[in-house]
């Protein structure tokens, strides 16, 4: 029998990955903007982006594919675009960085386009877009990843997860959030579900080393993840390839490395986009035009077999809403591994009753 998820309230993960990422040499005034987009990632559903990656940030950090105290720098700055290179340092330090960029730049211009390289993973990319958009801009996030995905009609990895993510402006901070990979699923999933002792995954998911589709966990994790509606999710992420390795002057697919890779730079990159809605219409005006393109697409009828229609972002404000109130469950797997990086780290793991 499975044993049940461990159940921590969002104050007691923060507090102990922000002890572990601390212990690990991440500097002390920076381990709350590391540990800020793991716990949304668990606050809103997304597990695979949460606190399970803190071993591996700490195993990177360890091997020296991290530079824990670099903030990186801006290489060139040109009317509303902007080159930074992250110097491999922490994903969430220097997107903090590139984000606040973007917002300076796009209230300055209108619109803007900061493309960070040499950066490491940053979690869910709709943590980033959201940042934007807190400041009443619509913002976009895009990122590539190392080549765990094959393009279409081929067998062997060249392509990443990257994902896309736009969030716009809402006055109650919950506004309209698209946040997707290019896949099916992400890596992390299958990770999840290997830490919780699955062995079969939904059709779709993975391909096998031949680039044959398989539902069994082992054989995905030893093969690819699949684009997402086939071609179109190949496209999409040749994309966001295009916009964040070609673009940056960077390392480009099966030159940029995973988190669970160790020996080199992760030399991933970072896209950020960021369009002042004031410059086409007063912030309030936009927010009643969203709520009413929302509620419409609300209004049709749900198919069979579901209660209502949702809109990106709904289910993971649920999530948050849900797990802020009687807290944020880590399976027995991640959990395990969580507690195995804090002891090693000399870290007291909360006691569980």
């Amino acid at each position: 029998m499975t044993p049940p998820a461990v159940v921590l309230s969002e104050s007691e993960l923060r507090r102990l990955t922000e002890r572990i990422l601390e212990a690990a040499g991440v500097p002390r005034e920076k381990v709350a903007l590391v540990t800020d987009p793991l716990i949304a990632a668990n606050l809103r559903g997304v597990d695979s982006h949460g606190v399970q990656l803190v071993p591996h940030y700490v195993e990177q950090i360890e091997a020296g594919d991290v530079e824990p105290h670099a903030e990186g720098h801006v290489v060139r700055e040109s009317g509303a675009c902007l080159l930074y290179d992250g110097e491999h340092g922490l994903g969430a330090i220097t997107s903090s960085i590139c984000c606040g960029h973007a917002a300076r730049l796009a209230l300055q211009f209108g619109v803007s386009l900061v493309v960070a390289r040499e950066a490491t993973h940053f979690g869910i990319a709709g943590y980033w877009a959201q940042k934007i958009s807190s400041a009443g801009l619509i913002g976009m996030a895009l990122c590539d990843a190392s080549p765990t995905v094959p393009p279409w009609q081929g067998r062997v990895g060249r392509l990443g997860t990257n994902p896309i993510s736009l969030s716009v402006p809402h006055p109650g901070g919950r506004g309209w959030l698209l946040d997707m990979a290019t896949t099916t699923a992400a890596y992390g999933r299958l990770e999840k579900l290997q830490l919780e002792g699955r062995t079969t995954i939904p059709p779709g998911w993975a391909l096998d080393r031949e680039g044959r589709p398989t539902t069994d966990l082992a054989t995905a994790l030893g093969g690819f993840l699949a684009p997402l509606g086939g071609y179109k999710g190949s496209g999409l992420a040749v994309l966001v390839e295009i916009l964040c390795g070609v673009l940056s002057g960077g390392a480009m697919a099966t030159e940029i490395r995973g988190i669970r890779q160790h020996g080199r730079y992760s030399r991933v990159n970072h896209t950020f986009l960021a369009l002042d809605v004031a410059r086409f219409m007063p912030l309030e005006e936009f927010y009643q035009r969203m709520d009413r393109l929302v509620a419409e697409i609300k209004s049709a009828p749900p198919a069979d077999g579901y209660d209502e229609v949702l809109v990106a972002g709904d289910p993971e404000w649920r999530a948050e809403d849900q797990r802020q109130q009687h807290g944020i469950p880590i399976p027995p797997g991640p959990w395990a591994n969580l507690v195995r990086t804090a002891e090693r780290l000399r870290v007291a793991p909360p006691k569980i009753q």
